[in-house]
């Protein structure tokens, strides 16, 4: 199935409302259509939840963004503006064990430096030396105009979904 970018965003807020909160963009004028949170706590207590052995906290802050060319000026701004917004968001403390930032680039198209630059963006930060957990930034692209999905090496992962949501031969509920 060949998708639009608005097509594409529409599948992926779609599969990602089971698990993410997702959070539609207020401002047109940015191409950042949704941010779709992840939060998830474990841990384990013995008789009481007030004796409790160990917890871990793991959050995922997901940027959608709607580019139709991608270029590398552009992927610089939107990686720096989702790196610094999801930081605000990260709580690192006591049973934080990770988060990541992962903005996801939806174009048509895209300059061969703007992609080589998402695959080499590695930027990781660890909290209190990783007492307090650490954060990794993943980065993906997908480019519609001909299927491909590409991402940093910490993002792999990513891709691997977003090419399974995107394009698995039926989506349930899609006709």
């Amino acid at each position: 199935m060949q998708y639009t970018r608005e097509t594409a965003i529409a599948r992926l807020i779609k599969s990602f409302s089971s698990c993410y909160d997702i959070h539609p963009a207020e401002d047109d004028r940015n191409p950042i259509t949704a941010r779709c949170d992840f939060f998830e706590h474990s841990g384990q207590y013995v008789i009481s939840k007030k004796a409790e052995l160990w917890s871990a906290e793991n959050e995922e802050f997901l940027y959608l963004l709607n580019i139709p060319h991608l270029t590398l000026p552009l992927f610089e701004q939107w990686r720096d503006y989702a790196y610094e917004e999801g930081m605000k968001l990260i709580d690192p403390k006591p049973g934080h064990m990770y988060s990541y930032i992962t903005p996801v680039f939806i174009c048509d198209t895209c300059d061969e430096d703007a992609r080589k630059a998402l695959k080499k963006c590695r930027i990781y930060k660890s909290f209190h030396f990783s007492l307090h957990g650490w954060m990794n930034f993943h980065a993906a692209l997908v480019r519609v105009a001909d299927c491909r999905i590409d991402a940093n090496r910490s993002g792999h992962h990513v891709a691997k979904i977003l090419k399974k949501v995107l394009y698995s031969s039926r989506m349930k509920g899609d006709k």
